[in-house]
């Protein structure tokens, strides 16, 4: 499943259709002029389908809209959160600048630091490994630690799980450490999007969890002339990859 999701994250890259065509284009463009010439025209149309924000947006409102996060007082009766990697930057950064960088999921790494400074009785559980096929580099986990100490979090009151690579593995393999007892209720804190997928592995897996919806992407409503050349194919990657990883769990029954 892991190197599944990988291939598959490769295949849902528009601009890599894009790319396909067009040098099917070059190369058959010469012998075959009319069927360079729709191949060159579909390339466009995929071009121009791809900067299309208002799809992508509209598929992830969707999921954005499940879960909404429980009231502030309600926390007190909360054993933790459980926060998901995926925020952190490259480990090839790291080895080259030894500075924790967030990418655009960083939401995760900073609404956490909040809860725990707001609320002081509860514990914090990182789980996030080595998500590169080779499973080389500083895992997610050791950098994360890097984070929350220098952000003044009480090391005492946080706990990391190192090896998973995904959702399902996170939530199986954050059960087992010390201490941890996953029916007291807790917070699972990931990306909005990504909450419909998390939730069901984790309840699946016997956990007791609330959502704790952070890093939005879309508003309540968008114009559908939206386009943007930069922007558009990383939105319909993400949504494409989410809506595909929520069949595949559901095929899998993780969910």
């Amino acid at each position: 499943m892991f190197l599944a999701s990988k291939l598959l994250a490769f295949l849902i890259e528009p601009l890599f259709w894009v790319l396909l065509l067009l040098l099917a284009a070059v190369l058959l463009g010469g012998r075959r002029a009319r069927l360079g010439r729709t191949l060159s025209a579909t390339a466009l149309l995929a071009l121009l389908l791809s900067s299309w924000t208002s799809g992508p947006e509209a598929l992830l409102r969707e999921l954005e809209s499940r879960y909404i996060r429980p009231p502030e007082q309600a926390l007190q009766h909360f054993a933790g959160i459980v926060v998901l990697g995926g925020a952190l930057s490259s480990p090839e950064l790291w080895e080259a600048h030894p500075q924790v960088g967030l990418n655009d999921q960083a939401e995760r790494m900073t609404e956490a630091v909040a809860l725990m400074r707001s609320h002081p009785k509860l514990r914090l559980l990182f789980t996030g490994g080595n998500a590169k096929i080779t499973g080389e580099g500083v895992s997610e986990a050791q950098r994360a630690k890097v984070f929350f100490d220098a952000m003044g979090v009480d090391p005492s009151r946080v706990s990391y799980e190192s090896v998973s690579r995904n959702s399902y593995e996170n939530a199986l393999l954050t059960a087992s450490i010390p201490g941890v007892d996953k029916t007291q209720p807790w917070l699972l804190l990931t990306s909005a999007f990504h909450l419909p997928r998390a939730m069901g592995v984790f309840t699946h897996a016997g956990w007791n969890v609330t959502p704790w919806p952070v890093d939005y992407r879309t508003t309540a409503h968008d114009s559908w002339f939206d386009f943007s050349l930069h922007y558009g194919p990383a939105l319909w990657q993400l949504a494409l990859h989410e809506w595909l990883g929520y069949a595949a769990y559901r095929m899998a029954g993780w969910l």
